[in-house]
């Protein structure tokens, strides 16, 4: 099978589409036909270990794992023993942040594991990018335990991770205000956005409305720098790590005062979370935005687009061409 294969941190350049063995599923396990995958931030941080304190967890001198690509949607080619889940031919879609293995033509994945029939109306490729930015979203959601009424502040709303919350915190009835650039706003506003911040013509830190929860889905503000729009018991939540990698810190650290805090969950991933994703997809509370396709032969160039940080929702790779 053809697989995009990193031996070595670096950038995209390091990325080789080569052929390996296909995959052989073992016990409890199935064989998934890839026919969309997407390139990510979370591959990029893999491909060039940054920041270099995860070379811990992926391999210190080079890594561990050299096919990248945490999510998916395929169909079921085969079937290891005691699979009882799923059945040859199934299309399926699936997230797994920990083996990775979606830039490739086939993977195997644990049937108990983060998998899930394809809504019935949407392509491979319509829900390869339904996972990872929605996951880290609800986890987000319910961390701060956010409810109809709530008002909250999404900066960096076109993103993968942003665009679902937007989109997720509508259906709740949660007062949204989006962060984005000039040319997104109509986008933005048509995800459920009540009211939207051309971030190049203004600083969204400077807003006179308070909010119940800001939501920083790219990582690019801080806690000291939004503390004052958030209400006296308001929480600041990030998916990065934040200046000096303080994040962490402070929400041990906050939530134990009186007053506005910092939350940085940890999400779950299992089958009751994409069953949620699959739902919320099938109701149409939720679609992944997409901005370009590329096929697996031009990953590297999908690659230094994702780096540019100019993406608006996901960049899917067809893997299985027609899809």
């Amino acid at each position: 099978m053809q697989a995009a294969v990193h031996t070595r941190y670096g950038p995209p350049d390091v990325v080789r589409v080569v052929e390996i063995p296909t995959p052989t599923p073992k016990d409890n396990e199935v064989l998934v036909k890839v026919h969309a995958t997407t390139v990510n931030r979370t591959d990029c941080g893999f491909r060039g270990a940054k920041p270099f304190f995860i070379r811990g967890f992926t391999g210190l001198a080079r890594p561990r794992v050299t096919i990248l690509g945490n999510e998916f949607a395929g169909q079921v080619e085969g079937l290891g023993p005691g699979v009882k889940t799923f059945t040859v031919g199934d299309r399926v879609f699936g997230y797994d942040d920990a083996a990775f293995g979606a830039h490739a033509q086939y993977l195997t994945i644990r049937e108990d594991a983060s998998l899930a029939q394809i809504p019935a109306n949407l392509t491979y490729a319509q829900v390869a990018p339904a996972t990872e930015g929605s996951h880290y979203a609800l986890a987000m959601i319910r961390k701060a335990k956010i409810r109809s009424g709530h008002r909250v502040l999404v900066n960096g709303a076109t993103g993968a991770i942003g665009s679902a919350a937007v989109q997720l915190l509508a259906s709740r009835g949660v007062q949204v205000t989006a962060v984005c650039d000039t040319a997104h706003v109509e986008l933005v506003r048509g995800l459920g956005a009540e009211r939207v911040t051309d971030r190049t013509a203004e600083d969204f830190t400077q807003d006179e409305q308070t909010y119940d929860v800001v939501f920083d889905a790219v990582g690019k503000s801080s806690f000291g720098r939004c503390r004052r729009l958030l209400e006296p018991r308001g929480a600041y939540l990030s998916t990065d790590l934040g200046p000096y990698s303080q994040n962490p810190f402070l929400a041990l650290v906050t939530p134990l005062l009186p007053g506005r805090s910092v939350l940085f969950p940890l999400p779950r991933h299992d089958q009751a979370m994409i069953n949620n994703i699959k739902d919320l997809m099938e109701s149409g509370q939720f679609r992944p935005i997409i901005d370009r396709r590329y096929p697996l032969a031009e990953i590297v160039e999908a690659y230094r687009y994702v780096e540019t940080g100019q993406k608006v929702g996901s960049v899917v790779i067809t893997v299985e061409q027609g899809d």
